[in-house]
């Protein structure tokens, strides 16, 4: 049986200084000032449009991700979370991130965000190696990395994460690790730790850097750099997620366990668990800001809105639980899809076989070659 999972809000800030060569995300660069006011009022007719999906259920978590939502002054954050908070019930203690790149902080804005309400800032640093942030198209260098979560930490937040990347073009295991060191200096709660791909539709695809290097050199990055986080008190929850105790990201680990979201702004997902079937629901916003504001509040606004099949749901499941270190209780895919776990018996028995899963009783966890081929155990289930 179908039970209605716990519910998040994502919000979208589609506008940037300047497109990185390796984003695949719907970010546009700034052009002029933008119409902050025009867009905040924008966010919350898309959001009154979603209300009675979500009537009476209480939201865990917020997160503004882009784009670069910390180009938004504080006022308008202010604004928003004011008015959308009168519309949905939100949790005490909502954890309400914020992706903010260094190159846009401030002096102030942090103490502006943290009096309108966002207690989790994400920072977009990926390496402290300033040639490598020049490779990667960054508008910050190192110095400006360690000041910017400096002022961050002077206004009061103390739930900080940063990203990094590794495999990065010319990179070495001691040039990951020392981004690690640099990382671990800047005492955050938590940092996500990815490998630079090559995405369809970047320039980096298009034109790929010189000189990355090969599957088994990221491999021992990887690995090495897992270590050194292991022996900082972080743990590895995620395929690329790092937290100190009780500091995980609760809007990611919503995703990652099939849980629902609302999604708002210009090319936001979101994913609802709705009705008296409890069937569920998947809807996307047009992506160009300007369309997204011309037809906000109408349903000329969704790119796509439809129900999800029964057929799609155990790759949809799958693909979020297994990238979860501790793995999920089969009981969970039930309750999250609605389906009998004998519909997984199959993929689950031929991931047993290839020794990418264990499975204890109701508990399904990745095993290591299981996370490093993670998309390889994902497609069992397709």
């Amino acid at each position: 049986m179908l039970r209605t999972p716990p519910l998040s809000l994502y919000v979208h800030v589609p506008w940037c200084v300047r497109k990185c060569p390796y984003c695949d995300f719907n970010s546009h660069e700034r052009r002029g000032e933008v119409q902050w006011r025009e867009y905040v009022d924008a966010l919350i007719r898309d959001l009154e449009q979603d209300l009675p999906l979500v009537w009476g259920r209480v939201v865990h978590s917020v997160f503004f991700g882009g784009g670069t939502p910390s180009l938004m002054p504080p006022e308008f954050m202010d604004d928003f979370l004011q008015r959308a908070s009168a519309l949905l019930s939100l949790a005490p203690g909502c954890e309400i991130t914020l992706e903010t790149n260094p190159g846009t902080a401030e002096h102030g804005r942090f103490e502006g965000y943290r009096a309108a309400g966002i207690n989790r800032l994400s920072f977009g640093i990926q390496s402290f190696d300033d040639r490598a942030l020049q490779t990667l198209g960054r508008i910050h260098n190192s110095g400006e990395a360690e000041r910017a979560v400096s002022m961050a930490q002077d206004a009061g937040y103390d739930n900080i994460n940063l990203d990094l990347m590794y495999a990065l073009p010319e990179q070495d295991l001691a040039g990951a690790l020392h981004d690690i060191e640099r990382a671990l200096a800047l005492n955050p709660t938590h940092i996500s730790h990815y490998q630079l791909t090559l995405e369809p539709n970047t320039v980096f695809y298009a034109r790929p850097p010189e000189r990355l290097p090969d599957d088994d050199s990221a491999w021992d990055m990887q690995m090495e750099c897992q270590s050194a986080l292991a022996a900082a008190g972080f743990k590895q929850y995620e395929v690329s997620a790092y937290a100190r105790d009780n500091r995980r990201c609760q809007h990611n680990l919503n995703y990652w366990q099939y849980g629902d979201y609302l999604g708002i702004g210009a090319g936001a997902h979101g994913k609802i668990t709705e009705g008296a079937a409890q069937q569920i629901r998947r809807r996307d916003k047009l992506k160009h800001p300007r369309v997204y504001l011309d037809t906000v509040g109408t349903p000329a606004n969704f790119g796509t809105d439809e129900m999800v099949t029964a057929d799609r749901l155990p790759f949809e499941f799958m693909m979020n639980a297994l990238r979860l270190n501790d793995g999920f209780p089969l009981s969970m895919f039930e309750l999250r899809t609605g389906l009998d776990r004998a519909v997984i018996a199959q993929p689950l028995a031929m991931a047993l076989e290839r020794e990418l899963i264990t499975v204890e009783g109701d508990l399904v966890c990745p095993t290591e070659l299981g996370r490093r081929f993670t998309n390889d155990l994902m497609e069992l289930f397709l």
